[in-house]
């Protein structure tokens, strides 16, 4: 049997990594500046995560989660504190895409509505809130026909407030700083005036926060660049450090019954223990002021030697939008300097490091991307 070919693949194959770097099965050292989709948040092969994670299967093992388990209350508990955000409930999942579903189900059935609301170059996973954000509109398409979808521009609140309007809309969805779509970072009052007008329309605010949370914008989560206090955020990527796990934060505004939401391995011991180490770690290292305090140097940086490209971005979370094709840069920034790094479309490429990214590291690819500019 062979795999489904859907990715283009570099002929790397990773063997080894630790912090910021990757081994190839040639010996080769890699520094990461991609983190796998910026799922790996406190470096590669932390100490404290693997013996988290390698204590927990020792202790007890796997298990799903149909009993609920103290490392639920511990997450929730702790999650809570560093994000600021208590008052909240947490449902676990296994992924982004399914946070985001969860959340459209209860913006759903608490407003008895089915049509949301998401903006131009945005991604919501493999939903049915997903946009076609590429050239190619079969690459990325809704999967799931229970909503339907309006997309509008990013920015016009015009535009939104038309749409909701007709009272049908259930639910408002939008990216923190949006990924995939190129690193786009909504204005802040954008952001607080859609939960003004979400709340005089009845739909909910999602605030996808799957990419830009976890500190990754140098806050914990990017809405909080604004004074923006959504109905509902979902989690995935960094919340793991690269072990699947997804999750929702629901307001107080919602009530919970049993059998409103459910899944088979969301909230497993492993899933929580490893969450659980990621948020310690975070905590202890000072990683979120660390994306904050590096992030701000390389886009400072990036705007004095790259004078012709456009920096867009927050914290680690970093687009550099050169407007023209860097297919070849990308490939000799991999190939010849030994740097990984992803890419928006043809012109942008992106920069999603692991949040312990040092200084003198980014100083590496700053001075290796001037050189070949």
């Amino acid at each position: 049997m062979k795999l489904f070919d859907v990715y283009p693949l570099f002929n790397i194959e990773p063997v080894k990594a630790k912090g910021c770097y990757v081994w190839d099965k040639e010996g080769n050292k890699y520094l990461d500046l991609y983190g796998g989709h910026a799922v790996i948040s406190i470096g590669h092969t932390h100490s404290h995560y693997v013996e988290c994670i390698t204590q927990q299967l020792r202790d007890i093992g796997f298990y799903s989660n149909s009993v609920q388990n103290q490392l639920q209350k511990d997450l929730a508990q702790k999650l809570g504190e560093l994000s600021g955000l208590d008052d909240y409930s947490l449902f676990l999942c296994n992924s982004g895409a399914e946070a985001n579903e969860n959340a459209l189900k209860l913006a759903s059935f608490s407003t008895g509505k089915k049509k949301v609301i998401a903006f131009k170059k945005g991604f919501h996973g493999r939903t049915s809130a997903a946009v076609a954000i590429t050239d190619n509109p079969k690459i990325i398409a809704p999967i799931n026909s229970n909503h339907q979808v309006v997309i509008l521009e990013l920015n016009d609140l015009e535009a939104v407030e038309n749409e909701l309007k007709h009272k049908d809309v259930c639910a408002v969805i939008i990216e923190g700083i949006q990924g995939i779509g190129g690193i786009i970072v909504p204005d802040a009052s954008f952001l607080e005036e859609l939960r003004v007008l979400c709340d005089k329309y009845g739909a909910a605010l999602i605030l996808d926060e799957i990419q830009s949370g976890y500190g990754r914008s140098g806050k914990f989560f990017a809405f909080q660049h604004s004074k923006v206090k959504p109905h509902l955020v979902t989690m995935a990527k960094g919340m793991g450090n690269g072990f699947p796990i997804g999750g929702v934060l629901i307001s107080n505004e919602f009530e919970p019954w049993f059998g409103k939401l459910g899944t088979t391995f969301g909230g497993n011991y492993l899933a929580c223990a490893a969450a659980l180490a990621v948020l310690e770690v975070l905590e202890k290292e000072h990683l979120i002021e660390n994306a904050a305090t590096v992030g701000n140097y390389i886009i400072r940086k990036a705007k004095q030697i790259l004078p012709e490209c456009q920096v867009r971005g927050l914290g680690l979370m970093i687009g550099l939008d050169f407007g023209k094709d860097i297919s070849g840069l990308r490939k000799k920034l991999l190939f010849e300097d030994k740097i990984f790094t992803g890419v928006s479309g043809s012109s942008i490429i992106r920069i999603l490091p692991p949040l312990n990214l040092s200084i003198n590291q980014a100083d590496f690819f700053l001075n290796k991307i001037a050189e070949s500019i």
